[in-house]
């Protein structure tokens, strides 16, 4: 077997690793490692062995995943999400459909400050539901929710997905993170609009609430001034050029750190309880993400030993289609393997031998990254495997998977509707990026 075609067995083992449940990291690590061993003979790849773990969480840029896991995961402790959702309620909560509206908006406000769409999705059903629920909210509705909302975690800036991207493809973080305002206001926006149209045609989904007073609603804007302190300190940061993605990363971490320490608390005991456990799932996550690094930096010296890439270029150039055709096809394939693995494993798995395509097609670095994590964010509303699907199950008692799953549909449209703005509209993604530095 030629070494490409051994490359691409190799994907497809992995894939199918994946789904007998075997972990992400172990399924890449054996991969990689065998693989490597059929081109190189085992002593290269025990040589590889011992030194591509090393290589792959070594570097100094690395630091700024465990910085941004830390401030979400403090952020989450602080009880920053009861007053965003607060916040937006009280200017849709008296439309139709309002509280799904606010739940969707809380979540990109919570998204800006965590990184995460499992710790969105999970934090804002604890929030959102039971209020959805003593209002008369279908539970279809309601949990469909917060389940395509807390995918804006992955994509609203600081995401851990976009870092990881940028880091495999040496492309500017800051880049990748100003590059994806627009597609996140966007994807707000567009949800909502899904809503809307829902509770148009069904009103029973979604019951209008109580309107409120101006003055109610100023009150509600200002206790989410710790969310506006952060964005403005990270973001803005690194938009006007004052912090690399580290140091804005540490501000971050130290700012959410101190209002978890300071806020909103049940009494010192409780909030020294809260800080520890929250120290300790940010161990935890960190060192997940760490190990899958540690897996994929193995599996990704085999894919390049094979020159898997070099034979998809080729086949590109040789099959004569459009540019623009073959990204259609790559979209196409990330948006069925979505259906399967997570977005972090998937990225970490295809980036190595999908990337080095797209840079021969002359496609933007930046605008490519914002189009994979818009495919990987709707694998995680997707059943079978849609992550955020099981998320919202297990925080909800009693939440049937089918329920949420019947209620998903009309944001998957949303999400298709924003993929095609964003592939036929660049300068969504690319605008902003370009006046950094202006």
């Amino acid at each position: 077997m030629s070494p490409p075609l051994l490359g691409l067995a190799g994907f497809g083992v992995t894939l199918l690793l994946i789904l007998l449940r075997v972990p992400v990291a172990v399924a890449m690590g054996l991969t990689g490692v065998a693989g490597f061993a059929l081109l190189n003979g085992w002593p290269g790849a025990a040589f590889t062995l011992g030194s591509a773990p090393f290589e792959s969480v070594f570097p100094y840029s690395l630091s700024v995943v465990p910085l941004f896991v830390a401030m979400g995961v403090f952020a989450a402790r602080a009880g920053l999400s009861q007053s965003l959702y607060g916040a937006v309620n009280a200017f849709v909560g008296h439309r139709r459909g309002g509280l799904a509206m606010a739940t969707i908006g809380a979540c990109a406000l919570f998204g800006a400050i965590c990184g995460s769409s499992l710790a969105t999705a999970a934090t804002m059903g604890q929030v959102a539901l039971p209020e959805m629920r003593r209002h008369g909210y279908d539970d279809r509705l309601a949990s469909a929710a917060i389940a395509a909302g807390g995918t804006l975690g992955v994509l609203i800036p600081p995401s851990i997905l976009l870092v990881l991207y940028g880091l495999l493809t040496e492309t500017s973080i800051g880049a990748l993170f100003v590059g994806a305002l627009i597609p996140g206001l966007v994807s707000t926006l567009l949800y909502m609009a899904a809503v809307v149209v829902q509770t148009r045609r069904h009103p029973e989904l979604g019951p209008a609430g109580e309107r409120q007073s101006w003055r109610r609603r100023g009150r509600a804007v200002a206790r989410i001034w710790e969310v506006a302190l952060l964005f403005a300190l990270v973001i803005g940061g690194i938009y006007f050029g004052l912090f690399s993605p580290t140091e804005a990363a540490a501000v971050g971490a130290a700012g959410a750190f101190l209002f978890a320490l300071l806020g909103r608390g049940e009494g010192r005991r409780n909030r020294a309880r809260d800080l520890l456990g929250a120290a300790f799932e940010t161990a935890r996550t960190t060192g997940m993400i760490f190990l899958i690094l540690v897996g994929a930096g193995l599996f990704n010296y085999f894919v390049e030993t094979s020159n898997l890439p070099q034979l998809l270029v080729g086949w590109a150039q040789a099959a004569g289609l459009p540019a623009f055709a073959v990204l259609l096809l790559v979209m196409l394939f990330y948006l069925v393997l979505g259906c399967f693995m997570d977005a972090l494993s998937m990225i970490l798995l295809t980036i190595p031998f999908i990337f080095p395509l797209i840079q021969a097609l002359g496609f933007d670095a930046v605008w490519f990254g914002i189009l994979v994590v818009t495919v990987a964010e709707i694998g995680l509303i997707t059943p079978p495997v849609g992550m955020n699907l099981f998320v919202i199950q297990g925080v909800v008692p009693g939440l049937r998977q089918e329920t949420i799953v019947r209620g998903i549909l009309p944001f998957l449209v949303a999400d298709l509707v924003r993929l095609v703005l964003l592939l036929l509209i660049p300068a969504l993604v690319l605008f902003l990026p370009g006046q950094m530095g202006h």
